[in-house]
């Protein structure tokens, strides 16, 4: 046995070296982050980083308990057990915070790692939100983990749990059904990104317009054009169509304008100069398509439709230059003598003579 002189030693020994281990092992680690960051290795940089306080959650955890067997050494078998798992579990947890943290820089990894290959800053955008979606399911997948062999290192019958875990998940299943395709919308919508924060995006299936103003794992905000917000459950955009008009690259003028029947001879002159003066628009974008044509005999006039282009996307800007094209469309048909339709009709009087009526004869005496 062990005097109680030596015991107190050995425990002043055992703080201190444990004190020391601890700061050599920050100090070995953060000269190392130094150097991976000057070869701008970032993959071990951010391992070392992860590494740094597990390991010394570790060291202070195995000191401790070096600690407690060397102060108490006439403990019972059955206490020395529970220190043993008790130490254990602290390994446990050490490991689990690593990876944790490690995980934690998976998005940012893959982002500078994909840097060079994806140079455009949306799409990059949308790289790091997936990425940060998985990270925060693996994150979750870790911590399940190591509590459930955190739980059998305390003897807890964890194949109970499982099964148990099955009859809940059936039950949770059935009582929250919406709550859980919700949160699965959320997922998608962060793999897939069809919209981002700012997009004006419509559903049109479930008569939905706006500006997006937040995307939740259960809910997705969207301001409505007249400053309403909409709250919008996120299983709705994984079951229905969503319009995206923000990424367009040109807004479309599709109108059909009409002239009279008695103007039909300059029906071929007016579409010619109609489609030369979108060709000649600083701001119709000739390389689109760009059709003038006759379209049909309507019930009171000959109608023609103009299909082009704009080079803005702009809401405002978009329809200035559609009133000046429909403003430029009527000069022109004013300028060829002709005039635009409007609903009328022609009443045709028959012009019928009535017989005149026989004199009736003298009837006088």
């Amino acid at each position: 046995m062990m005097d109680s002189y030596s015991r107190e030693i050995l425990i002043v020994l055992l703080a201190v070296g444990g004190i020391a281990l601890c700061i050599a092992s920050h100090r070995i680690i953060s000269w190392r982050i130094a150097r991976a960051q000057q070869n701008r290795d970032r993959l071990l940089e951010a391992m070392l980083a992860a590494l740094r306080w597990p390991l010394a959650i570790m060291i202070v955890s195995f000191a401790i308990w070096l600690f407690v067997d060397i102060a108490w050494q006439d403990m019972g078998n059955r206490l020395r057990l529970s220190l043993n798992k008790v130490a254990a579990l602290g390994a446990i947890a050490s490991g689990i915070l690593f990876l944790v943290l490690l995980i934690r820089r998976i998005p940012e990894l893959l982002v500078e790692t994909a840097g060079s290959a994806i140079r455009d800053e949306a799409r990059r955008r949308r790289a790091f939100r997936a990425a940060s979606a998985i990270s925060r399911i693996l994150t979750i997948l870790v911590v399940a983990l190591g509590v459930l062999t955190g739980l059998a290192l305390l003897g807890v019958n964890v194949t109970g749990i499982l099964a148990f875990g099955g009859i809940g998940s059936i039950i949770v299943g059935l009582a929250a059904r919406d709550l859980l395709s919700n949160l699965f919308g959320g997922l998608i919508i962060y793999l897939d990104r069809p919209f981002d924060k700012g997009d004006w995006i419509i559903c049109p299936s479930e008569n939905i317009e706006g500006i997006v103003e937040h995307i939740g794992w259960r809910i997705t905000r969207v301001r409505t054009f007249k400053k309403h917000l909409l709250y919008v459950p996120n299983s709705i955009f994984a079951t229905h169509p969503v319009e995206n008009p923000s990424h367009m690259t040109h807004r479309r003028i599709y109108e059909t304008i009409g002239i009279r029947y008695d103007d039909a001879g300059k029906m071929r002159d007016i579409i010619r100069d109609t489609k030369s003066m979108l060709r000649r628009h600083p701001e119709i974008d000739s390389g689109q398509t760009l059709i003038v044509n006759f379209d049909k005999f309507a019930p009171s006039s000959l109608d023609f439709f103009i299909y082009t282009f704009t080079k803005t996307t702009d809401w405002v800007k978009y329809h200035e230059v559609k009133q000046d094209v429909l403003l430029k469309s009527i000069d022109l048909i004013l300028r060829h003598g002709a005039e635009c339709a409007f609903p009328t009709s022609t009443v045709l009087l028959q012009n019928t003579s009535i017989p005149p009526q026989e004199t009736p004869p003298d009837s006088r005496p």
